[in-house]
């Protein structure tokens, strides 16, 4: 069981708040020597895997870390270009850890917005008068929950399909959101959540609501 992530949207559609709980279990992560057998590229900001399977390194896998630090698109978290690192031969072996690209901040971004859209879509296409919009969305390897305040704020979970109990947690992080942001009076209504009681009481959420699958009386 697993919750892979958490965002907030405020009721224009703004994302103001993204937390990832999970790293996949696709990464693989191997030592290499000079030559690299794999050919690796460029494409949208990030370097890719273009050709070469093996050991579960697909074509499309991105670069995650090198030595373990953390690759942000095309460089290191140092700051060093990927490419011209990996063709200098001095600094093999190295080791790498490749797996599905991860999200920038500004597809985060743009996927909230198309959330917000389609919830108000599901609303409008609801035979019914007052539809909740979407409350579920559901692939073969997760499932998305929103829950909607009556102030049009959104909390969204992404979760293993088989993880129970996420109405109550999206209850709770609702309730964490009133106690540690809307109750900070250095946090201003509708703008990106940055407190830190915040994080670790979601965070500390999150833990109980995988081990427990669910919230009880006072929880």
């Amino acid at each position: 069981m697993a919750i892979f992530s958490v965002y907030v949207v405020n009721k224009a559609g703004g994302l103001i708040y993204q937390l990832d709980s999970y790293a996949p279990r696709a990464e693989a992560e191997k030592t290499f020597s000079y030559p690299l057998d794999l050919l690796l590229k460029l494409h949208d900001e990030r370097v890719l895997v273009a050709f070469g399977q093996r050991d579960g390194i697909r074509v499309g896998h991105a670069v995650l870390a090198i030595n373990g630090m953390d690759v942000n698109g095309k460089y290191t978290a140092d700051g060093k270009e990927v490419l011209e690192y990996l063709g200098d031969p001095a600094h093999y072996p190295v080791s790498i850890r490749f797996g599905r690209p991860r999200l920038t901040s500004n597809e985060k971004l743009m996927l909230a917005s198309m959330f917000h859209s389609l919830f108000a879509i599901g609303s409008q296409l609801s035979p019914e008068q007052g539809s909740s919009g979407i409350e579920m969305l559901e692939t073969d390897t997760f499932k998305l929950h929103c829950f909607q305040t009556l102030t049009g704020i959104k909390f969204v979970v992404l979760a293993d399909p088989r993880q129970s109990g996420i109405d109550s947690l999206l209850r709770k992080i609702y309730e964490i959101y009133s106690d540690f942001a809307l109750k900070n009076p250095f946090y201003s209504l509708e703008m990106p959540i940055r407190c830190e009681l915040f994080d670790q009481n979601l965070k500390l959420a999150l833990e109980v609501a995988e081990k427990a699958g669910t919230f009880g009386p006072g929880s």
